[in-house]
């Protein structure tokens, strides 16, 4: 999903590549840590780092933990899906790519029918779980979070255009609106600002990574921002998706106190900080690490989804709406 790059750079999990059994038998421990590499259980992580936060905005409290675990595991459950069908769709590209190559299909850990196989189930298994236990809504937001995330994004964009990773990254801010219907059952205009927070934070932590990973990216041929715009234009672009995000996160004031608000402000200044500075060393021409901004983006965003989980739980009063 939009997210799913956050994991990248941080390399594979070490369980596919656990030692086979005498005889050539792959241990136990080796499909399954083969199964759950297909779900890329590092990008799921950060997903669900603004799953919970949705949900305690969505009731200005602590959520009942059964309804967060339940959520959790239907969501989980949804982006694994996601990620399973998108390495079927994605295995040529993923072993030409060096960032990519130790993948459970690249180095056939996976048969590909087991893998379209294992993606299907989890998909359905994720509608089931949020059905059962969450809401109709929260389920139908999974299982079309899914859809865009394989028809749009992955066939549909990745390989077609620059602007890729800013339309397709939807689907990775669904988590937040999906944590918000498990809980009030609608939604409401809070869970659009939360979505549009992650929906602005992408193209720069996106575009930071394929800074660094430009040549993998050109040789699979995916037409990501940096193979085709220039050093300049690329650090002005995140820049600006930069500001935008900053101020859309502020956006969320009249829904909390200024706890949140507070943290917004300095969060975004500090984000912006290393953001600007990117893009003078690329003006300058002298060496940059957009890696330092990519994970930087990654502590910016659960710094601001963790102030209003804090926020919420709190209960201070909310700033609200002028004249209302």
């Amino acid at each position: 999903m939009s997210l799913v790059h956050a994991a990248h750079g941080r390399g594979e999990t070490s369980a596919v590549d656990a030692p086979e059994e005498p005889g050539g038998r792959r241990s136990p421990r080796r499909v399954i840590g083969a199964y759950a590499a297909l779900a890329k259980p590092r990008v799921i992580e950060l997903l669900l780092v603004t799953t919970i936060p949705a949900m305690f905005l969505a009731g200005r409290e602590i959520p009942d933990p059964w309804l967060v675990l339940a959520t959790l595991v239907g969501g989980t459950m949804a982006a694994g899906s996601a990620n399973a069908l998108n390495c079927v769709i994605d295995a040529d590209i993923d072993k030409v790519m060096n960032r990519t190559k130790r993948r459970p299909l690249v180095k056939a850990s996976v048969p590909r029918r087991n893998a379209l196989i294992f993606g299907l189930v989890l998909g359905i298994a994720s509608f089931a779980v949020l059905f059962f236990t969450v809401n109709l809504l929260a389920a139908i937001l999974a299982i079309a979070t899914i859809l865009f995330y394989i028809f749009v994004y992955t066939l549909g964009l990745k390989r077609r255009t620059p602007q890729n990773v800013v339309w397709g990254g939807a689907a990775g801010c669904m988590p937040v609106v999906i944590g918000w219907a498990a809980v009030s059952g609608s939604v409401q205009w809070p869970a659009f600002v939360m979505f549009g927070v992650i929906f602005f934070w992408t193209p720069p932590h996106t575009w930071a990574l394929a800074m660094k990973y430009r040549d993998d990216y050109e040789r699979a041929g995916v037409p990501m921002l940096p193979v085709v715009a220039t050093p300049q234009h690329v650090a002005k672009q995140i820049v600006i998706y930069s500001w935008v995000m900053v101020g859309w996160t502020l956006l969320l004031a009249p829904a909390t106190s200024w706890l949140y608000a507070a943290f917004a402000a300095l969060a975004g200044a500090w984000f912006l900080f290393y953001a600007h500075r990117l893009r003078a060393a690329v003006n300058r021409g002298v060496e940059t690490k957009p890696m330092a901004l990519f994970h930087r983006s990654n502590t910016y965003l659960m710094i601001v989804f963790c102030a209003l989980a804090v926020d919420s739980a709190i209960g201070l009063p909310v700033i609200g709406l002028p004249f209302f």
